[in-house]
């Protein structure tokens, strides 16, 4: 009897770890290199084993560079980045989570070159796009069923930088909702600003309009802007800039920000080019960490303040051109894609002091560049 009772109590406990830590589908979106190779990968990603199991391939679909799942998790869309002097175009799929399966609904033309993010709102009906070498962001509405409508509306950004190799038009890198939706903003490299738009989600074509007049916030000359990520709390926004390899530490309030703190990202190889790529914090906002490539290939991290600052908490090297990054909902797992390595690599994240320990897993796939969970059930 009492063995029993141990038994019972055991599965319980697993039960009882399984119900705090959900099995996660890991989308990984890749390079294709202009082939029909499978552009997106799913997996199981069971966070209380730190473990990845392919589940299907999607082929056809080119250079999905970036994804967004709605928040049901029904629905994929994913950037085109064609390259060349082909137009980029948005790709929109239905998933099933029961099989874990991609189905291809249909794709739009984005009116602009090189599409690098892709986001949606919490309501399913916004799909929005930063076009990197189209100098423009693109707006578009989604159909019941998922599938895309034509875009209803092309922003386009103005001005350069002082790299004249980096900076000689516009460059948006992303497009990021405020943690209220009431806001949009994109940074750009291309002219050393953040740009701030009103979301207006339920009109028909002006779904952004600038808000704060001038329209955007300015970072000093040649930062390159690339991504920003907010606090848990809402209180703070940061912001990588690629190539001054630093972070912009900012306090936010219904769409202003103030800026508190820049610290570096990274000091290695060209000041004008350092590389940084993605930033990320923990679900309970203590830990930030932000990707180099160039000369660096590695993972700076930070601890943070009860102020929203930040403090130096040490590097860890990872393979080569650490593109894309995400913590995991659970907060115990930072997930690296290496594009020139093929790998994703999983690292452990010390609760206490943020530090990682590398799992010595890795997932295998072809130039990984952008990594999105969404719950399985």
């Amino acid at each position: 009897m009492k063995k029993i009772f141990l038994i019972l109590i055991a599965a319980f406990a697993i039960l009882n770890l399984n119900a705090q830590n959900p099995i996660q589908y890991l989308f990984v979106g890749t390079y294709t290199d202009g082939g029909a190779n499978d552009g997106i990968h799913v997996y199981k990603f069971n966070p209380n084993k730190g473990e990845a199991t392919l589940v299907s391939k999607t082929s056809g679909v080119q250079n999905p560079s970036w994804l967004c799942v709605t928040k049901d998790g029904k629905f994929v869309y994913a950037v085109n980045e064609n390259g060349g002097d082909k137009p980029g175009e948005l790709s929109a799929f239905a998933f099933d989570k029961k099989t874990g399966q991609l189905t291809f609904l249909n794709k739009q033309p984005t009116d602009g070159y090189a599409p690098c993010y892709v986001s949606i709102d919490a309501s399913g009906k916004n799909v929005i796009t930063a076009n990197y070498a189209g100098g423009n962001i693109t707006v578009f509405k989604t159909n019941d069923d998922g599938s895309l409508q034509p875009h209803v509306q092309l922003v386009g950004h103005e001005g350069y930088g002082v790299n004249v190799t980096r900076q000689e038009m516009p460059h948006p890198h992303q497009v990021i909702f405020s943690p209220d939706q009431k806001f949009v903003f994109s940074p750009d490299l291309g002219t050393d600003r953040v740009y701030q738009y009103n979301f207006n989600g339920t009109d028909a074509k002006d779904v952004l309009t600038p808000a704060n007049d001038p329209g955007y916030v300015t970072v000093d000359d040649g930062f390159g802007p690339r991504h920003m990520v907010f606090s848990p709390d809402r209180k703070t926004a940061y912001l990588i800039n690629e190539l001054a390899g630093n972070v912009i530490v900012y306090g936010y309030a219904d769409g202003k920000f103030t800026p508190k703190q820049t610290i570096a990202s990274t000091t290695a190889g060209d000041k004008n080019d350092r590389g940084s790529a993605e930033i990320a914090i923990s679900p309970n906002g203590k830990f930030l960490y932000t990707s180099n490539r160039g000369a660096a290939n590695n993972v700076a991290l930070y601890k943070v303040q009860t102020d929203g600052t930040l403090l130096e908490n040490g590097t860890q090297a990872v393979n080569a051109n650490p593109r894309g990054m995400m913590v995991d909902p659970t907060g115990r797992f930072l997930l690296v894609a290496s594009q020139n390595n093929n790998t994703v690599q999983i690292f452990v994240i010390n609760k206490n002091f943020g530090l990682l320990q590398d799992t010595n897993v890795k997932i295998d796939v072809q130039k990984p560049v952008c990594l999105v969970m969404t719950p399985v059930n």
